[in-house]
């Protein structure tokens, strides 16, 4: 066990001095490597701050019913009835004409122009929060309460919150997409520049055959090589990531006083970090693995 590992320590040691021997191809693959994961690094951290940041505006599935601006008390307690048993309805609120209208006063800034108004154009309301947040159960309450007598128009207000969920999932699924193909690239880096190695170190890895070196002590060095650049890669692709963050929270703080709206991207997490350094040093790993095996057995064969 002793000596495995420290030939294991010793093979990451050479490496090591190896890649600092050449540091511009060395710096050049990994900045290669780290444009590529930034790419889909860089659309999951936007993603999943717009979700945060839309999670605080999506409230639970709302109705709001609107009444005949004709409608009486009589019609507004029938209405609240019905309501009160529904089994589809979680929770309601009645919201009066007149406080309807004082809050449009109030949020609109045409306070003169709705106080030169000669009677009230709201109608009573309802805004009913659905017990079932599913498309189908919404649109069925809906339509339903459209039928009912005194009521002019059914508003479902959870429908931008579905099409914005529908957005965020095609957003998902393009990110996998893209850090799929990405990947692949990222493999084709490595796999190259592990065949220049191979190729490079061709006649010292004939004679370490001959004198009984074994395939995985021949491949150890290139599969460290392998998943060293491809960590330095997965570095530079999260100092890419966190320098636009940076650069783009400034721009975003202007926004959020104009908007009045809190905007910001997250940097990635511990977890989020650990995970693209672990994504990206194996997948140089794997790219070593490929070529080595590979250009080993084209050796043995010649």
């Amino acid at each position: 066990m002793k000596a495995w590992l420290y030939h294991h320590v010793a093979t990451l040691g050479a490496t090591l001095g190896r890649l600092g021997r050449s540091p511009v191809a060395t710096l050049f693959n990994a900045l290669v490597i780290g444009i590529a994961l930034a790419l889909p690094v860089a659309l999951h951290v936007a993603l999943g701050s717009f979700q945060k940041f839309a999670a605080g505006l999506t409230a639970s599935p709302q109705l709001s019913l609107f009444l005949a601006r004709d409608a009486d008390a009589r019609d507004v307690a029938r209405i609240e009835g019905r309501l009160r048993v529904h089994p589809g309805v979680q929770r309601f609120r009645h919201v009066p004409r007149d406080e309807a209208l004082r809050s449009l006063r109030a949020a609109s800034g045409l306070a003169d122009v709705i106080d030169s108004l000669e009677r009230n154009p709201l109608p009573d309301a309802f805004v009913i929060d659905a017990a079932e947040a599913g498309t189908e159960a919404l649109q069925a309450l809906r339509a339903e309460f459209a039928q009912w007598p005194r009521v002019e128009h059914v508003q479902l207000d959870a429908v931008w919150a579905q099409r914005l969920d529908a957005l965020l999932g095609l957003g998902r699924l393009a990110v996998i997409l893209l850090g799929t193909l990405l990947a692949f690239a990222l493999i084709a880096v490595t796999f190259n520049t592990i065949r220049l190695q191979v190729l490079t170190q061709r006649d010292e890895i004939e004679i370490v055959k001959l004198i009984g070196a074994t395939a995985p002590f021949i491949r150890r060095p290139f599969l460290y090589m392998g998943a060293l650049t491809g960590l330095a890669g997965g570095l530079a692709a999260l100092l890419f990531v966190a320098a636009g963050i940076f650069l783009l929270n400034d721009r975003l703080a202007e926004l959020s006083l104009l908007y009045g709206t809190p905007l910001s991207l997250d940097f990635p997490g511990v977890a989020d970090s650990a995970a693209v350094l672990l994504f990206a040093t194996g997948l140089g790993w794997l790219g070593a693995r490929l070529s080595v095996g590979r250009h080993l057995a084209q050796l043995a064969s010649d």
